[in-house]
């Protein structure tokens, strides 16, 4: 079960605006759930302005409806899959932070995302900029689903980073794979994937890694990372791809443009951005 002792997350938190663009998190939000017997945070975030409410409270009325018809929807949702909802509407200027600042509120363990929304601007192309400021600033490990996502059950990727393997990435792909019962591999690219530093980051990888799923495996690749992970994805079959969020300061301005934002762009299936506890809560 996904919500045992071994694994690492047991309080999920869907953040969603119940739009077409999020039917991929919130199944796979709804599905972890019900599969494990643990009740599901949610969060919609709704953007507010004071000024802007009181000039026209029409809208604020208007979007205010709106809100309880999707709470409404996904109240039925949680209803046929048997699961323990807990939604909550959080108002500001600013999507993102609301979001945030509800996963610090409720603890969450982990954040189940859409990918993007409508496409306007460049930054939207891969992923949205609400989804960009929420992995930036995250406290916790963060699931990006696109649109047609579903839970996984075939195969689990790690994508090892030689130069600094992400051991939160290691950890919780290893973990996810030994309780779903998937076959897991931990792939390397690199310019010289036969060297030694490639190799050492690998094997400490694996010996990490065989104490969740014995029969893990290892692959090194040459040519461009999101280019050479996402074809090995298709060639595994793999239907999960684990990352590392590396440091905590300097994410938010290394993000965009990144291999890990073209990784989760491009990437057919759900891409889980593990993040290390800072500490064990209880």
């Amino acid at each position: 079960m996904l919500g045992s002792a071994a694994h690492p997350y047991r309080r999920p938190m869907l953040a969603t605006e119940h739009s077409e663009f999020d039917s991929g998190a919130e199944r796979i939000a709804f599905a972890m759930a019900q599969r494990c017997a643990l009740p599901l945070r949610g969060v919609l975030p709704l953007l507010s302005n004071a000024e802007y409410e009181a000039v026209a409270p029409q809208l604020a009325e208007r979007a205010e409806a709106a809100v309880a018809a999707r709470l409404a929807e996904l109240e039925a949702t949680a209803a046929s899959a048997g699961t323990t909802w807990q939604p909550v509407v959080r108002r500001g200027p600013a999507l993102f932070r609301e979001i945030v600042d509800e996963a610090i509120a409720c603890q969450a363990d982990l954040i189940v995302i859409r990918r993007r929304g409508r496409m306007g601007r460049l930054a939207n192309l891969l992923v949205g900029d609400m989804v960009n400021q929420v992995l930036a600033q995250a406290p916790c490990s963060v699931l990006v689903a696109p649109q047609r996502s579903v839970m996984w059950q075939r195969h689990v990727l790690v994508a090892v980073d030689p130069a600094a393997p992400d051991l939160a990435a290691i950890d919780q792909g290893a973990a996810v794979a030994a309780e779903c019962a998937l076959p897991l591999s931990l792939v390397a690219v690199a310019d010289r994937p036969d060297d030694e530093p490639t190799r050492r980051a690998l094997a400490d990888a694996l010996a990490r890694a065989r104490a969740w799923v014995p029969q893990a495996r290892t692959e090194a690749l040459s040519g461009k990372a999101h280019l050479q992970i996402t074809e090995a994805a298709r060639r595994l079959g793999a239907d999960l791809i684990v990352v590392g969020r590396h440091g905590e300061g300097g994410f938010a301005h290394a993000w965009v443009g990144g291999v890990a934002q073209k990784l989760i762009g491009l990437a057919e299936c759900p891409v889980l951005v593990a993040i290390a506890k800072s500490k064990e809560t209880p």
